[in-house]
């Protein structure tokens, strides 16, 4: 790829690629499907942006809609009001103080996990609920048919069930939950925390539909960001003459650039921060102003929005990163069960040492059933550390850029929720090209540029994580 001069067009001509070269005059050269497979151990996230997460966009603001799937996330905790104890009293009857119960859960209305307690919408008539009580056991209990939903934080008589979102926490209230199975009272009390899961629904034959609960989606924007990479200008006479060491410099030149441009490209999507800044700068001599929009980059994106995970290089190190992993693989987070780690050449070390006291003896040394590490051959020209962990699969690449400040970090990635965005719109595409001569018409010389326009969509925040070593 080094030494390619000749690429097809976007205005390809009908003859043979073969004699398309960068010497033709004024002519834009795509390189977007190519510059990635350029020395690709110096970007490999760029790489694998290019190779399986590219989508084009025809607005340089792409806006995205997030989901978060309800399946497996209906779980809750008893809230201000426990359970009846065993005393004898009914749970169908009596649900705590005043009859009432109250839920919450820490999902907010989007699915996204929260830090605080979140009314339960999903809590609606005819669902079968299940309930850790203090003594260990899970008593089943079915919410009345007749209970009503009320939208008011008022309601008005009867047995209700209200979500109040102002208040987090949804109410249910009256002689609303029968318990199921073989007993009719709660054994034990259900204390204030204890934990609960919907377990399905139940209905008698020829009732009527349930009222329904939805999640909202999520909006989200993004912002391509336009690089440039300039050459200088190169007299006929320069490019005419023999050099020692590469004789044609004008060449030598042209690929150091076009790497550049693509390393530019790998900072920008690790360690970028996404803006517009609509004043923007002085375009010519007019005194006007265009917005300047700048992309996010992952690692900077997931220490602001995703998962921390403070990790140790010491022995015990092998502990809290399985911990980690349960966590970080947490169907709550609608993670999938693979992941691209980002990692210093530091800790590419640490994972691949031998000896006692290693992650490596730690991990599958003594117990067949700990974490399975190999090296294997990546697609795109990396060699990849594979961790298998009972949760999922970490496949670490070095990442020759965490360095310095970043080299005791690593960044988790799930590539099903990251998108390299080219700007393509109207037949155009901003995807990485080359503008050949664009000095005046009158100069004895020769000057190009290199030029994309693109950004990186990150959903799912909590899917990726930052791994921390200390």
């Amino acid at each position: 790829m080094a030494n390619v001069y000749s690429q097809n067009g976007t205005t390809r001509p009908p003859q043979a690629s073969s004699s398309v070269s960068l010497n033709n005059t004024r002519r834009k050269f795509d390189f977007g499907d190519r510059v990635a497979e350029l020395a690709p151990q110096q970007s490999p996230f760029f790489v694998y942006l290019s190779k399986v997460s590219k989508k084009p966009t025809d607005d340089p603001v792409f806006k995205f809609l997030e989901q978060r799937h309800q399946w497996q996330r209906r779980n809750f905790k008893i809230g201000t009001t426990a359970f009846a104890d065993s005393s004898g009293t009914t749970a169908g009857v009596a649900m705590g103080s005043g009859d009432d119960l109250y839920l919450a859960c820490r999902y907010d209305k989007y699915g996204k996990i929260s830090s605080s307690d979140k009314s339960c919408p999903f809590i609606v008539p005819g669902q079968v609920l299940a309930v850790k009580l203090d003594d260990g056991s899970v008593q089943k209990f079915k919410i009345g048919e007749s209970t009503t939903v009320e939208s008011t934080d008022s309601p008005t008589s009867g047995a209700y069930i209200t979500h109040r979102a102002s208040d987090d926490y949804t109410l249910v209230q009256g002689e609303a939950l029968i318990p199921i199975e073989s007993d009719t009272a709660a054994t034990a009390a259900a204390a204030v925390g204890n934990q609960g899961q919907v377990v399905g629904s139940a209905w008698a034959e020829g009732t009527t539909a349930p009222p329904g609960w939805e999640d909202y989606l999520y909006d989200r924007e993004g912002y391509t960001q336009i690089f440039k990479t300039g050459m200088n200008l190169y007299s006929g006479t320069a490019q005419a003459t023999g050099y020692r060491g590469i004789s044609d410099e004008y060449k030598r030149v042209w690929t150091e650039k076009l790497q550049e441009h693509k390393m530019d490209l790998e900072h920008a999507f690790l360690f970028g921060a996404g803006s517009v800044d609509e004043d923007g700068t002085i375009v010519g001599t007019a005194n006007t102003t265009s917005p300047v929009r700048t992309t996010w980059g992952i690692a900077s994106y997931t220490e602001n929005y995703g998962k921390i995970y403070n990790m140790s290089y010491a022995s015990s190190g092998y502990d809290a990163f399985l911990d980690a992993m349960e966590d970080y693989f947490a169907p709550e987070g609608g993670n999938s069960g693979n992941k691209l780690v980002l990692a210093s050449r530091k800790i590419i070390t640490y994972l691949n040492k031998l000896g006692n006291g290693s992650f490596l003896n730690n991990s599958i040394g003594s117990s067949q059933y700990r974490l399975d590490v190999n090296n294997i051959p990546g697609n795109f020209g990396h060699t990849v550390t594979k961790v298998n962990t009972i949760f999922g699969d970490l496949h670490f690449i070095a990442e020759p850029l965490l360095r310095g400040p970043w080299e005791d970090m690593a960044v988790c990635v799930d590539m099903a929720n990251v998108a390299y965005r080219p700007l393509v719109g109207n037949g155009i595409s901003r995807d990485t090209f080359i503008e050949t001569n664009i000095q005046n018409n009158d100069v004895d010389g020769r000057k190009d540029m290199i030029l994309t326009e693109a950004g990186l969509e990150i959903q799912l925040p909590e899917t990726h994580a930052i791994l921390k070593f200390s």
